[in-house]
């Protein structure tokens, strides 16, 4: 389907965007999301936003840090789900809230969720992802459950109450992110097993479940292949289904001779079976570059938690963590990454 839609830019500049070819299934019209054109000459299939960091590490009063972190259209604005360390070095999930997306008030207090078991108390909260699903945003996150990763999991209906629920999975898993409807009749999920450090492995599996309570049907969906990738790969932003597929835009990490190096890949999945890729990038997406990204707690690190998509154009804005110390935004089209995906075979 060809379409021609004009839109305007954050910086207040028309932008003609013709021929798109891929259509975007279900989401939401942003026209006033978040976004800036490719500097003129620039080629790539993913761009960083020219006023990065958005948010800086230390946007709270004792937040050391600020990353990896998740946001939805809400109410006419935007809402997200936030990774704040503390000065003591504790990660904790904070709720914030935006008109421009860019521009965010995080409350500084962190979330504290009612319902929850007594029994499953946790530790810390990390890396959280943010799902619309039905009448309900869901939180996923990993959660320290006697001192364990696994997956934790709440929903909110206004990002002000959260109700905790049972975790997704058994110790150790991390990277769980929920598909924005049912399959075959049943909840979905990715996530990555893994183990109780900095994990030197990991492939990203499928899980479905009845009742978002019994998770099974478990396939594997992605393993890592190239270079920049070959330790571990894990789901980032909640996938976006196109007419060429799931959209799966994820993290792979590389094991350097000084350290590790986190990038962005893609992938498209099938949508009726996500356990089938039907393609996916050979060559990084986006890899560390700027200081922002090459110089903090955790050096070279490009890590993405949320996507937001217009339907109607494609657009794409992606939320990362950048050097696990700030976060960063990035903008793409649908088609740009299916035919970057197209490219590489």
């Amino acid at each position: 389907m060809n379409v021609q839609v004009m839109s305007e830019s954050i910086l207040g500049v028309q932008i003609v965007e013709e021929n798109r070819r891929v259509p975007v299934i279900g989401g939401d019209s942003l026209p006033d999301m978040p976004w800036q054109e490719r500097t003129p000459g620039d080629k790539s299939p993913l761009w960083r936003y020219r006023g990065n960091p958005i948010i800086k590490r230390d946007a709270l009063p004792d937040s050391n840090s600020i990353f990896n972190s998740a946001a939805v259209p809400f109410r006419g604005g935007f809402a997200g789900v936030f990774r704040c360390d503390n000065t003591r070095r504790v990660p904790w999930l904070h709720a914030g809230f935006s008109q421009d997306g860019i521009h965010w008030n995080i409350e500084p207090r962190p979330i504290r969720f009612i319902d929850g078991p007594a029994d499953l108390a946790f530790e810390y909260a990390y890396d959280p992802r943010v799902c619309k699903l039905e009448d309900r945003y869901y939180i996923t996150w990993c959660n320290g459950y006697e001192d364990l990763p696994t997956i934790g999991m709440a929903w909110t209906e206004d990002f002000r109450v959260f109700h905790q629920m049972e975790n997704a999975f058994l110790p150790y898993n991390r990277n769980g992110v929920l598909f924005p409807r049912k399959i075959g009749g049943n909840y979905a999920m990715l996530s990555r097993p893994s183990d109780n450090g900095h994990t030197a492995f990991g492939d990203i599996f499928y899980s479905e479940s009845p009742d978002m309570v019994y998770w099974g049907k478990h396939r594997r969906v992605l393993e890592p292949r190239e270079s920049w990738e070959k330790l571990k790969v894990g789901a980032g932003p909640v996938p976006i289904e196109t007419g060429e597929g799931w959209l799966l835009i994820y993290h792979g990490v590389l094991r350097s001779c000084s350290g590790f190096v986190y990038s962005i890949g893609a992938a498209l999945l099938d949508r009726e079976q996500p356990w089938k890729v039907l393609g996916r990038t050979r060559s990084f997406l986006m890899a560390p570059r700027e200081n922002y990204e090459c110089v903090g707690d955790v050096p070279n690190v490009v890590f993405p938690c949320a996507a937001l998509c217009d339907k109607d154009t494609g657009r794409l804005a992606i939320y990362y963590g950048a050097a696990d110390t700030v976060t960063g935004l990035a903008f793409s089209r649908v088609d740009d990454i299916v035919d970057a995906i197209r490219a590489d075979g």
